[in-house]
């Protein structure tokens, strides 16, 4: 799965650096869509890019490289997959909540699926920790 996400990775930077400056005059400025759409706003910024076509690219995209997921994977599921990911790499709750969205933090934690280790290993990572400080204070 490591070489899918690298490879994600670069097409999202490629995307970013190549391709997102040129929908936009100002592609920095708060509330710019990451996926612009050709078609403008009164005002001259680019709209979003359509749901229609967002399903669509994934639904080609996940047939042509991941065979089994071209019906199932959706933006939906990348939802979810994003926040348990970036709950498994730290980030706490509250902020996933902001990143999502979402007004209630029990619609938060619906999205975030844990690894079923993650109990036993924090349960671990925090009897190392107690072992370390309960061994500088006997010294």
């Amino acid at each position: 799965m490591v070489p899918l996400i690298n490879g994600a990775d670069r097409t999202l930077r490629w995307f970013i650096e190549d391709v997102w400056g040129q929908f936009d005059d100002d592609h920095t400025r708060p509330g710019a869509p990451l996926f612009p759409s050709e078609r403008k706003n009164a005002d001259g910024s680019s709209r979003r890019v359509g749901d229609d076509a967002l399903r669509g690219g994934l639904k080609v995209a996940a047939k042509a490289h991941l065979p089994g997921w071209g019906e199932r994977l959706t933006p939906h599921v990348l939802r979810h997959f994003c926040a348990s990911q970036l709950y498994e790499n730290g980030l706490d709750l509250l902020a996933i909540q902001e990143v999502l969205g979402h007004s209630w933090i029990a619609t938060t934690m619906r999205y975030v699926h844990v690894q079923q280790t993650r109990v036993e290993d924090a349960w671990v990572a925090g009897t190392e920790r107690a072992a370390k400080r309960l061994e500088g204070l006997t010294r």
